[in-house]
């Protein structure tokens, strides 16, 4: 999570990092963070990642998902990495971008190895799954799936009306 979750708005992407869809809306979702920020204010925008990996037609991205949580303090670093080189994701890789970042290979190492952050991706596609999510990348802003054209403009529209019209409920 980025930002605070009583925020005016809350922005929720299930993505798969093998997906370049997902890339492609993850690069959006930055750009329109900053956009936001210097407008709006840090504190507008919430914003959620879920991993969705999508496992029959993205081999690596289970993998991935796991070695974004293994990174911990780091998530949204490896994160980073994990979209900027999503053609390299194979375990030899993963841990070249832990070692890159910093983290203690030994225990990452052991993290994915264990299978120590599997539940908790489960967990995202199982939420997703009851949301109604069957692809990656796909958002939900205060709650509601976000369906709109993947640019800018229309997404900065999305999230200021969702704020304009106050959601009592957000399921986040």
């Amino acid at each position: 999570m980025e930002g605070r979750l009583d925020a005016p708005v809350i922005l929720v992407m299930y993505g798969d990092y093998q997906c370049p869809q997902s890339a492609d809306v993850y690069k959006l979702i930055k750009a329109v963070q900053r956009q936001l920020s210097v407008s709006l204010g840090e504190n507008y925008l919430c914003f959620i990642f879920r991993h969705f990996p999508q496992r029959q037609i993205h081999p690596h991205a289970q993998r991935a998902a796991e070695a974004a949580e293994a990174a911990q303090d780091q998530f949204w670093q490896m994160h980073e990495m994990l979209f900027n080189f999503q053609q390299a994701l194979g375990d030899g890789y993963l841990v070249e971008y832990a070692d890159h970042l910093g983290l203690n290979i030994r225990g990452f190492l052991q993290e994915l190895s264990g299978g120590v952050h599997i539940d908790r991706i489960n967990k995202d596609i199982e939420s997703g799954i009851q949301s109604g999510v069957t692809v990656a990348p796909t958002l939900f802003i205060n709650g509601i799936q976000y369906t709109d054209r993947w640019n800018a403009e229309q997404l900065i529209a999305a999230i200021i009306a969702a704020n304009n019209q106050g959601f009592p409920w957000r399921h986040v």
